[in-house]
């Protein structure tokens, strides 16, 4: 590989996996705070209140420094896939200008009436900011979405003579079928960020005997919201997702399973090392037939393995492939069993005396953070070696003006100033975890 190319995969792979462990909470977090708004004018409780101008805090600094990290990456279009940018461009501009609007606009207009005019316009105009925030949160996702289901799966577009993509359909790309089930799917996975991040936070605080109330009323939202999501991440939203790589990424299905054979009654591999270079699976751990009904709802259904396409067209990275798509749906299966259990516990009246349970919500908030990551990981390593799934090779997409040296100089810089976002970030967090919801004078209510 080139090693101006290596470097600017790296630097764009750098700066958006760091950009997205901000977005993906204010995205789970926004229904959330939705709902304490929507429970304190149903109930008139005070303590709802102050949930949510909790946690809205939490978002407003989770928002701010993903439009710091997210500025960048916009710019990276131009200065590091600059030939990218000349050929897709007239599609995908319309989508991230689209993001641009609601994101900076609507998102972050509503967050400051929501953080500061509760008092000047009152409950009814204080709810319809929290609703109007959770609103532009996941339309900005949305777009974001649209763009990237347009490089997985392009539609809607015609080339110029030129060789440049211009759109001819805005529906086709808003309404691609890989956009759909991509964007349930994302967004379901920033609501078990965020229900795991509440539960953890309710854990905290109930275990600490610090606002034991608060812990109880972050505990219950976290642990419902966690097992409806987790559920939805697994069927229907996961599901879907595979039968499309099966359709429409066939190679990509099979570098995912570590399948370098075609077979009929294919098998799903829970553990197992891949080895490209003699086209075999190490010590695999399987289920038989499962690939095949997955995929194709038919149990001796033929999957193919890579051995059946060009190696040309395989996945550049297999072994980080396979490895990131199975921590994903290991954590996803994961999830399910702890939200589970808490709920059941919930349900019973015992999850408050449970503390191994409490102990196990509270630490168990970075894993989503894991799984996220490893999903999209697991989409665009996938994707190789296309930028444009099909239509432009990604060694044809990077800038080859900008040199590896000047590349990595900025790689350099911006990995130095993450790291002190990073550490301010931490703080601003953590005095905030601290600090805790303001308390509400009022007589504690039942379990």
């Amino acid at each position: 590989m080139d090693s101006a190319l290596a470097i600017h995969r790296l630097h764009f792979a750098f700066t958006v996996t760091y950009h997205y462990i901000f977005p993906q909470l204010t995205m789970g977090l926004a229904p959330l705070i939705v709902i304490f708004k929507s429970l304190a004018l149903w109930k008139a409780d005070e303590r709802y209140n102050g949930a949510a101008r909790f946690w809205a805090k939490i978002f407003a600094v989770n928002f701010l420094f993903g439009v710091i990290t997210g500025i960048p990456m916009e710019f990276q279009f131009g200065t590091n896939w600059a030939r990218f940018s000349h050929y897709a461009g007239g599609v995908i501009a319309t989508a991230l200008a689209m993001e641009g609007v609601f994101a900076f606009f609507l998102e972050s207009s509503f967050l400051g009436l929501f953080l500061f005019g509760e008092k000047r316009f009152g409950q009814r105009v204080h709810w319809i900011a929290a609703f109007m925030i959770f609103l532009g949160s996941w339309i900005s996702g949305f777009f974001i979405i649209v763009t990237n289901a347009w490089m997985q799966h392009p539609v809607g577009y015609t080339l110029d003579p030129d060789g440049t993509a211009h759109l001819t359909s805005f529906w086709s790309l808003l309404f691609n079928e890989w956009a759909l089930w991509q964007y349930l799917h994302t967004m379901s996975g920033a609501v078990i960020t965020g229900a795991f991040v509440m539960a953890a936070a309710g854990a905290f605080y109930f275990l600490s005997g610090k606002q034991p109330e608060y812990g109880r009323m972050f505990l219950r939202l976290g642990v419902i919201t966690g097992v409806l999501a987790s559920a939805f991440q697994l069927w229907p939203t996961g599901d879907m997702k595979g039968q499309l790589v099966a359709r429409h990424q066939p190679v990509t299905l099979a570098a995912m399973e570590g399948l370098f054979h075609t077979e009929s009654g294919a098998a799903i591999v829970i553990l197992g090392q891949p080895d490209p270079d003699r086209q075999k699976l190490d010590n695999p751990l399987f289920v038989p037939k499962a690939l095949s009904f997955l995929t194709h709802r038919r149990w001796e259904a033929e999957v193919k393995g890579l051995s059946d396409f060009p190696r040309e067209q395989w996945p550049d990275n297999i072994p980080l492939l396979y490895y990131c798509y199975h921590i994903m749906v290991g954590l996803g299966t994961i999830f399910i069993a702890i939200m589970v259990v808490a709920a059941w516990l919930l349900w019973r009246g015992n999850l408050f005396e449970s503390r191994w349970m409490l102990w196990v919500l509270m630490l168990s908030f970075p894993f989503p953070y894991i799984a996220n990551t490893a999903g999209w990981i697991t989409a665009e390593i996938g994707r190789q070696p296309w930028v444009a799934y099909g239509l432009m090779r990604t060694e044809h997409g990077f800038s080859s003006n900008v040199s590896a040296s000047n590349g990595l100089f900025t790689l350099l810089g911006f990995m130095g100033m993450y790291a002190l976002l990073g550490v301010l970030f931490v703080l601003l967090i953590w005095r905030e975890v601290m600090h805790g919801p303001q308390p509400v004078d009022i007589e504690t209510v039942r379990n």
